[in-house]
């Protein structure tokens, strides 16, 4: 996860430190333009796209890069030839699901692909990797991705039952709401 402190600045979770018992020495502070870290702490491996991402998006303050089960399984697969849209919140709050190839991560690679991405998605799959999702601030890029898990685990677990809501639906939602990649 990575939290922008101003133009320039930003905190990343370093390298190796546990989301759930992140302390201040788990924190890098790093500069947005190139992800170059300004403190002793070594960032996250994927700093590359989590600096890419708030260079190019202003209104971005929050990325997270997450793994649920259900999302990562679904990535794991075709992850385009999914409609996430099975809940009104994926249209409303997400908007269009970006997917990004199987890139390795950590790569520069990786990092190009992802940022290139995010430019017009709140969020992206990253095939057989996980998942990245923005926000204004902790709470929505979160939000962002607790709705996305819980669309995740009803196509998982319903199968070929699950009907996607119709397009003109999906439409609606993403005019009333902030799914349109305009965080």
């Amino acid at each position: 996860m990575s939290c922008r402190l101003d133009e320039k600045v930003m905190l990343v979770k370093a390298s190796r430190a546990w989301m759930c018992q992140v302390t201040a020495a788990d924190v890098a502070i790093c500069r947005i333009a190139d992800g170059r870290p300004l403190n002793d702490r070594t960032p996250s491996v994927e700093i590359g796209f989590h600096s890419g991402v708030l260079r190019e998006r202003a209104g971005v303050n929050v990325v997270l890069h997450f793994q649920t089960p259900a999302a990562t399984t679904l990535a794991c697969g075709d992850p385009a030839a999914v409609n996430y849209n099975v809940i009104p919140e994926i249209p409303y709050y997400i908007g269009p699901i970006g997917i990004v190839p199987y890139l390795p991560p950590g790569s520069p690679q990786l990092a190009a692909a992802v940022t290139a991405v995010m430019k017009n998605h709140d969020l992206a799959m990253m095939s057989s990797h996980g998942q990245v999702t923005v926000g204004r601030s902790f709470d929505d890029a979160i939000q962002k991705a607790v709705f996305f898990e819980l669309a995740c685990q009803i196509i998982v677990q319903g199968g070929q039952r699950i009907r996607p809501l119709a397009a003109e639906v999906v439409a609606e939602l993403r005019a009333a709401g902030s799914g349109g990649g305009a965080v």
